[in-house]
């Protein structure tokens, strides 16, 4: 006996590409939750960093830099 997921996946192949776009835009909206948790420890380590970099502890990349460099990978 077939999962729902499964039976899902099997209907969904049947759709036309713009409703399985439409599907996935649905399933992602539903896992994007924000978590507390994840937000709280990303805003410390963001403010940890800033700390470092204005102690002169760290140093920075310009944006062309990382731009240049994605574009030859």
């Amino acid at each position: 006996m077939k999962t729902t997921a499964e039976k899902i996946a099997s209907e969904a192949h049947d759709l036309s590409d713009t409703e399985k776009l439409r599907l996935v835009d649905a399933i992602l909206n539903d896992l994007d939750k924000p978590d507390p948790e994840i937000d709280r420890i990303w805003a410390e380590e963001a403010r940890k960093r800033w700390a470092s970099y204005k102690k002169g502890r760290m140093s920075s990349v310009s944006y062309q830099h990382v731009m240049e460099k994605h574009r030859h990978s």
